[in-house]
């Protein structure tokens, strides 16, 4: 077990969640760091980490706890992602992996480059990597908005 779990992290069901498991390491390069499983040998919990940063991996548990694959493809959360490699070759890499890719790698007026896609059971990924250090001031500047708690 890791010596200090992060403050927050998230968790996400799958129908399939040791095929999600594979897919999340073969296109976002996350890392199987616990894997428990019940006397049949079905998966119970499972956490990836990617750095600091740890991602919740299970089944269906609940009714209240469904893919979006049983839902209609409905998210009510999306997850996102801060890396700090090459995004465009990120976003190919999860394109190979079957991810489909819903807003193309595109610089936003905040300094991130950013990509989004859906996994193969639909839960929406928000990808990004800061290429420009802009100032509060030229947010405004740009966008027309009043940002505040900026730091």
């Amino acid at each position: 077990m890791a010596d200090k779990f992060p403050s927050l992290s998230s968790a996400v069901c799958y129908v399939d969640p040791r095929e999600a498991l594979a897919w999340l390491e073969q296109a976002f390069g996350f890392e199987v760091s616990m894997l428990i499983e019940d006397g049949e040998g079905a998966l119970a919990h499972s956490e990836m980490r990617f750095g600091e940063s740890i991602v919740m991996v299970g089944s269906e548990w609940s009714a209240d706890h469904k893919s979006p694959r049983s839902i209609g493809g409905k998210n009510t959360q999306t997850v996102h992602i801060q890396i700090d490699t090459d995004i465009d070759v990120h976003c190919e890499r999860a394109r190979a992996a079957g991810a489909e890719i819903i807003m193309e790698p595109a610089t936003q007026f905040y300094g991130d480059r950013t990509y989004r896609c859906r996994d193969p059971e639909g839960h929406i990924w928000t990808v990004a990597q800061t290429v420009e250090t802009v100032t509060r001031e030229q947010m405004e500047a740009e966008t027309g908005l009043k940002i505040t708690g900026w730091a």
